[in-house]
């Protein structure tokens, strides 16, 4: 196994989401790697877990990503929410993803799960995506 394409995959996503134009007309550059200490209000997209199996075979090394991409608004209702999470999704899995380091083999939506932060009066949606990379 090797977690040699990590960064490749992290910088790679996160590169893809500052300059997809329907992300960046709904949250402009709030897309960040950590969630914002100083959040005023509005609405932003985060990268955020990521588990890494081992996907190695007889022709080399490779992995299994699963990541999660995290939309968080302090919009009243989910639709803000779901519509940035929408074009996250179209983002990443509309087009091939290029790597500094390996290939991407495959990126697919796994899931979401969305939810009101109570205390926060906030919306998450964290979308679930899984990459297949090959070294």
């Amino acid at each position: 196994m090797s977690y040699g394409g990590g960064t490749a995959l992290q910088g790679a996503v996160y590169q893809r989401l500052v300059t997809d134009p329907a992300v960046a007309d709904l949250v402009g550059s709030a897309v960040h790697d950590a969630a914002p200490a100083d959040f005023s209000g509005g609405t932003y997209v985060t990268l955020g877990p990521e588990s890494v199996r081992d996907a190695s075979d007889v022709t080399g090394r490779g992995a299994w990503h699963d990541f999660v991409v995290s939309v968080v608004s302090d919009e009243a209702g989910f639709q803000t929410a779901k519509d940035v999470a929408a074009a996250v999704t179209d983002a990443l899995t509309g087009q091939e993803l290029a790597l500094a380091r390996g290939r991407v083999v495959g990126l697919w939506f796994l899931s979401a799960q969305a939810r009101r932060v109570e205390k926060a009066g906030k919306r998450r949606i964290d979308l679930t995506f899984r990459a297949r990379i090959e070294l």
